[in-house]
């Protein structure tokens, strides 16, 4: 509230209360001059409609008006107290409301509150010096003035949970901005990584950002062109999972992103290192399939790790034992059922899946389904960097099985 208004409250209040003392004082001078007219003047019949206001035979109609006098009286008394803590308390109403008002968007939110509360005392001091049909009438007014305020309030109220929506908002336009990117060029997954990037910091305790920011990571390592690049993104990207399934471990998503960015670490560590990261991937995908049993992707990977694992050597699955106590299991049967869970799930989901699918009833001699397999993914379009390599293996699988 500004100190203006501040004032002229107060000097409307004061104009109130200037009006009610000239009745009252009105009214004082009226009965002294009927106490001083003494009891004679009415018996002698000089008072010519001027009663004592004590005698015995006053009007009923003018001992009605004196006793609401006397009820003003009373009222002035008790509004002139108020008005004197009012008085009191202007000083420090100003710092009071900016306090309340800090960090807030506008002044306007504060003032009708502040508005009916005075307006609500004084019209309560006035009521009391009122007939009690006047005092139903200010009532009912004041019932109105406040519902209108509280609509008023609410309106504001709504349009404050606006401005709260607006990050969220802003996380949507953002988010969806990024998997359109992700669809385009080399140079546009680059932009979606420096833009994912520089929302960090207002975003980067969001899950649905983090597991994105970790996908970008896994894109901008695959289009990479040195070593050193490659490396460095995938580090990063690594270190950006850890953070989003600390952050979030009922995210499927993020398991199912550091999961594939621990299996590009593979490349870069050493052999403990690798099939420590083996491990890791096993787990978060379990995890992610069971937060989401319903997402393609997650046993795409998780066939591709029972079958690299169904092809591994008895001297790694020694390594392996030797490292950590167990060597990983897993059959060229685990690997088919993952692929073609994927297939259940979402039939023609992509070339490598056919691919594998060919490559796992290959080696388990089931040579007719393996061609039907090949032929299924050579009918498939050659898009991505994963369809390409797809592509390789069925250069060699088709003319073993005669396709």
């Amino acid at each position: 509230m500004a100190q203006g208004d501040s004032k002229a409250l107060v000097l409307g209040a004061l104009a109130g209360v200037a009006g009610i003392g000239l009745a009252v004082a009105f009214y004082q001078g009226f009965r002294s001059r009927r106490s001083a007219s003494g009891p004679w003047d009415y018996l002698n019949g000089q008072a010519t409609g001027e009663m004592m206001v004590n005698g015995p035979g006053l009007p009923r109609g003018q001992a009605e008006v004196l006793q609401r006098l006397e009820a003003l009286l009373q009222c002035v008394s008790e509004l002139k107290e108020e008005m004197k803590s009012l008085k009191n308390a202007l000083p420090t109403l100003q710092d009071h409301v900016r306090e309340e008002l800090r960090g807030s968007s506008s002044l306007h939110r504060t003032t009708p509150t502040r508005r009916k509360r005075a307006a609500g005392a004084i019209a309560a001091a006035r009521a009391g010096a009122r007939s009690s049909e006047e005092a139903e009438s200010e009532g009912g007014y004041m019932t109105a003035l406040t519902d209108s305020e509280e609509e008023e309030e609410q309106s504001d109220a709504e349009e404050e949970d606006d401005v709260e929506e607006q990050p969220a908002d802003k996380l949507c336009v953002l988010l969806e901005r990024i998997d359109s990117l992700r669809q385009g060029s080399d140079s546009d997954k680059r932009e979606c990584l420096n833009l994912l990037l520089e929302q960090r910091e207002e975003f980067g305790q969001n899950s649905t950002f983090l597991w994105r920011l970790i996908r970008a990571y896994c894109d901008v390592h695959d289009i990479s062109s040195t070593l050193e690049e490659k490396k460095t993104t995938a580090e990063t990207g690594k270190r950006a999972g850890e953070e989003a399934v600390g952050l979030n471990p009922a995210c499927a998503e993020s398991h199912q992103w550091y999961a594939i960015m621990c299996g590009i670490m593979a490349e870069y560590e050493t052999v403990q290192n690798k099939i420590k990261n083996g491990y890791i991937f096993k787990d978060h995908l379990d995890k992610a399939i069971g937060l989401k049993p319903q997402d393609p992707l997650s046993y795409y990977l998780l066939g591709r790790w029972c079958y690299a694992v169904a092809q591994l050597s008895w001297i790694e699955r020694k390594v392996a034992a030797t490292l950590f106590g167990e060597p990983p299991s897993a059959t060229v049967e685990d690997a088919l059922s993952n692929f073609l869970k994927v297939e259940e799930i979402q039939p023609g989901y992509s070339k490598s899946n056919y691919a594998f699918l060919a490559k796992c009833y290959k080696d388990l001699g089931r040579r007719d389904k393996a061609r039907k397999m090949c032929e299924a993914a050579s009918s498939m379009n050659t898009v991505t960097k994963e369809d390409q390599e797809a592509q390789k293996e069925l250069e060699l699988l088709c003319p073993a099985l005669g396709v």
